[in-house]
């Protein structure tokens, strides 16, 4: 053993890291190399933070995984939004296309270890990331209700490198580390630079991809630096589309003013879509360290919607299924208007013979028949915008204490659109474009960290003593709609809808500012009773102004068997904290509903009137148990990390399934003023009703080598994750039980080979996707329907290759595919209820085969 009295690795550690502009905060992640660099990779730090606000430790020294990726290999993929550069790297991320999916086509979720987004927390340069303002209320079960926060808008140009903790961590970071953390940290170089170019397309030949990047640092007085990193893309809508049968009946029975397809399914339009990230910091004194990092991001995405079929379509073109026309009297006093039939027998009558009769109609009778023949497809959208800064100052006290205060401000704002779309309650007068009107989420913090190592005269080495104090303060708001978008027209009375068809527009007396605050103490001890092991213990306390408080705690160990091998194991307990915005939301989502078609259904707040008469509660925390252990493997030049995890979650937050509403119910509505409830089939609130158990197995494994002159690395990565629903509540159908259950792929995995050769680079992946259970549209969510369109989908394994070219210092030329063999997820027999080719929730995507070229300039 080493005589601590001369020599002590954890100050030099820490020395060095805060040398390095590591942040020592709220944040500061654990780490291990999950994906292995290339030789000559600097963007991986070899010091870095493990487990704990105390010592920072070498790599693979962690009691708990996590992935390391650099940088620079995010800019090894086609795709660059960072969700799906996310899911690329880390198996156990998963994401799917979302092409037709209310606001959640917007801001798409995504799920860390088969948990929703909002289970795990997002940290850049350590500091808690606010959340998005999008709501996800159709999630395919496993998201439903989520608001988790919107990493889309970080540039993958601007990262240094990103490190994902797969472990419980609320008892260090607070509410939503259930399934983990994952932690951006942000460029922070004084010199140089790069620009880079990439274009590409999908086989199919549409999804063009057109993006601009670049990042430069520069000096920020003579102890400082400025790294600023922009990015500007558009991409083009894809369609993986087949005609629904509806539309093809219609087109059959001569209606030809039916675009075929009718609706598309794809990925949606780009218009734009711009992000900036300034990221500084300065020594303003001695062991004073001054720091900021701010965002600005927009982006306007519009994608489609789902087809309103010109006569079966509810509270616009019929209100009986299709068997007659739904026709306006817009003025009594003329007479009774006649009823016109629209089928004859079973079967759609031709189109000639309804718009005869449609024609032959009063002037005082109007149908949407006679406006729009060709039914018609909303298109939706929204622009995001999103800025946030954070500031502080990091350093060292007289007496040995390591500090960092900080202050931060973020802010997400989504102002929806829809377009081809009605108002059917106006009639003829209806506008057919609308603002519904927007959400924004906006979060402040302040947070004081300390850390110090301590001698023990009963340790070999110093006490890691860390703690810290935060206060956070969330604001929810909603912003109500232009008149047109949620107006109660003159025909509203006759059973036309209400509102902007596809998505009614918030009313004035739904838009509000919703408010909390919360405070949070919290401490940490790292003990290392020998060379060989050592333990964290982390203890953190919370209150919430509206549901009280709470305390979690964890602990993790890790002993080094011999020079090879080393065992860890963790367990904690956990919460997380129901967004202010689920406890105020109020939303229409129209949706697919198996033998029922479209159906509106209205979110409200659970302690809404006629929530609280359908079960509704207030919120309260989900709580949470995480047990995991696992071993490390270090042989020469192999890296291997085998896990097992274990996450028990009670009272977990969600949507209740949709919940239908009586006549008696509506009346209730209308009579507490919600003057758009005959509009509505059915109801939906936040609750906690249902517990699971999530369990699985991380294995990742590096191995490299010299071969074929060159240095040849070889990754392993895989995944299993079983998630069981112990328990539920009445409200939930037994599909929703099975899209949580299956709704993920429990096996995903991929297999890289990457090879440098002198002025050539390359890599070519394999990647697996385990087989899952789509409920198709979401269509088996009402409680009484017969278990919607189930689609059992089959694994799958697509291979991405890339070449890169070093044509000198400052220039790379790089082509490459992603999913080269062209392979989709299987079609399916549902295809044309809504003419979805594939299944809409694959992770694998749905656009097949995408190849890129890029071009890189370094300076």
């Amino acid at each position: 053993m080493m005589n601590k009295n001369n020599y002590n690795p954890i100050a030099v550690a820490i020395k060095t890291a805060l040398c390095g502009s590591l942040l020592l905060s709220t944040g500061t992640l654990a780490q291990e190399v999950a994906q292995a660099p290339a030789a000559d990779d600097k963007s991986v730090e070899k010091i870095v933070v493990v487990g704990s606000r105390g010592a920072p430790r070498s790599v693979g020294d962690s009691a708990v995984p996590v992935d390391v990726i650099g940088g620079e290999e995010f800019a090894k993929n086609g795709t660059s939004d960072m969700v799906s550069l996310m899911s690329a790297n880390v198996p156990s991320f998963n994401v799917n296309a979302q092409p037709i999916n209310d606001a959640s086509t917007l801001i798409r979720p995504a799920n860390l270890r088969g948990l929703p987004p909002d289970s795990t927390l997002v940290l850049v340069n350590g500091k808690r990331r606010h959340r998005a303002a999008v709501i996800t209320f159709l999630g395919s079960g496993i998201s439903d209700g989520s608001q988790g926060p919107d990493i889309s808008v970080i540039p993958s140009i601007a990262l240094k490198q990103i490190e994902v903790l797969r472990d419980g961590a609320a008892a260090q970071y607070g509410s939503d580390a259930i399934a983990g953390v994952i932690n951006f940290r942000l460029k922070d170089a004084d010199e140089g630079g790069s620009l880079e170019v990439k274009t590409g397309q999908h086989y199919e030949g549409d999804g063009d991809l057109r993006q601009i990047s670049g990042n430069i640092g520069l000096p920020f007085t003579d102890k400082g630096f400025a790294n600023l990193s922009a990015e500007y893309k558009q991409s083009d809508p894809t369609s993986r589309s087949v005609q629904r049968w509806d539309a093809a009946d219609s087109i059959a029975a001569g209606n030809n003013l039916i675009a075929d397809p009718a609706q598309i399914w794809g990925s949606p339009e780009f218009k734009r879509d711009a992000k900036v990230f300034l990221n500084m910091g300065a020594e303003v004194a001695k062991n004073r360290e001054f720091y900021l990092f701010t965002n600005w991001a927009e982006r306007d995405v519009e994608g489609g919607f789902y087809f309103r079929h010109p006569t079966t379509r509810g509270g616009v073109y019929s209100n009986d299924g299709g068997d007659t026309l739904l026709i306006g009297n817009l003025d009594e006093s003329m007479g009774a208007c006649p009823t016109i039939s629209a089928k004859t027998g079973n079967s759609i009558r031709s189109h000639a013979a309804i718009m005869a009769d449609v024609n032959a109609l009063p002037d005082h009778c109007f149908t949407f028949y006679s406006m729009l023949p060709g039914g018609f497809t909303p298109k939706f959208g929204g622009v995001v915008t999103d800025t946030a800064i954070a500031s502080g100052v990091k350093g060292e006290t007289d007496s040995g204490w390591f500090f960092d205060a900080s202050m931060s401000v973020g802010r997400s704002e989504v102002e929806f659109y829809i377009k081809n779309t009605i108002n059917p309650s106006l009639g003829a007068d209806t506008p057919r474009s609308f603002s519904p009107g927007k959400y924004v989420q906006l979060e402040k913090a302040a947070n004081l960290d300390f850390n110090k190592p301590i001698e023990v005269d009963a340790l070999p080495y110093p006490l890691n003593v860390a703690g810290g104090v935060e206060y956070r303060d969330e604001t929810f708001e909603i912003y109500a709609g232009d008149p047109a978008s949620f107006e109660v027209g003159p025909l509203a009375s006759q059973g036309f809808g209400i509102g902007s068809n596809g998505f009614p527009g918030f009313k004035p007396e739904d838009a509000g500012s919703f408010n909390r605050y919360s405070y949070a103490a919290y401490t940490e001890l790292g003990a290392e009773f020998s060379d060989a092991f050592r333990m964290d213990f982390a203890l953190r306390y919370e209150d919430f102004e509206d549901f009280g408080n709470t305390t979690n705690g964890k602990v993790t160990a890790r002993y080094q068997l011999s020079d090879e091998m080393a065992l860890r194991a963790a367990a904690s307990t956990g919460f997380r904290a129901p967004t202010i915005g689920q406890s105020s939301v109020r939303n229409v989502t129209t949706s697919f509903a198996a033998g029922l078609g479209l159906v509106d259904t209205a979110t409200l707040p659970p302690t809404h009137p006629i929530s609280v008469q359908k079960g509704g509660k207030p919120l309260t925390p989900e709580e949470s148990k995480n047990f995991s252990v696992g071993t490390v493997l270090e042989v020469d030049d192999w890296y291997v990390t085998l896990d097992y995890f274990h996450i028990k979650v009670e009272d977990r937050i969600s949507q209740t399934s949709s919940l239908d509403l009586t006549p008696e119910d509506i009346e209730a509505l209308l009579a507490l003023g919600v003057k758009d409830a005959s509009s509505f089939t059915g109801v939906k609130y936040f609750t906690n009703d249902f517990d699971t158990t999530t369990q699985g197995v991380d294995l990742v494994s590096n191995y490299s080598m010299d071969l074929w002159g060159s240095r040849t690395t070889f990754s392993l990565a895989y995944n299993w994750t079983d998630t069981t629903v112990d328990s539920h509540s009445a409200y939930i159908s037994d599909s929703k039980v099975e899209q949580l259950e299956r709704g993920l792929p429990r096996v995903r995995g991929s297999f890289t080979v990457a090879q440098n050769y002198g002025d050539w680079e390359g890599f070519i992946r394999f990647n697996h996707f385990g087989a899952f259970y789509e409920d198709h549209l979401d269509s088996g969510v009402l409680l009484e329907s017969d278990g919607g369109l189930p689609i059992e989908v089959g694994s799958e394994i697509t291979t991405d290759l890339e070449l890169t070219y070093h044509v000198n210092d400052s220039y790379d030329i790089a082509v490459g595919a992603q999913n080269i063999f062209d392979v989709y997820p299987d079609e399916h027999k549902w295809d044309g209820v809504a003419g979805s080719k594939y299944p809409t929730t694959a992770v694998m995507g749905i656009n097949g085969g995408f190849y890129y070229a890029r071009f890189t300039y370094k300076f």
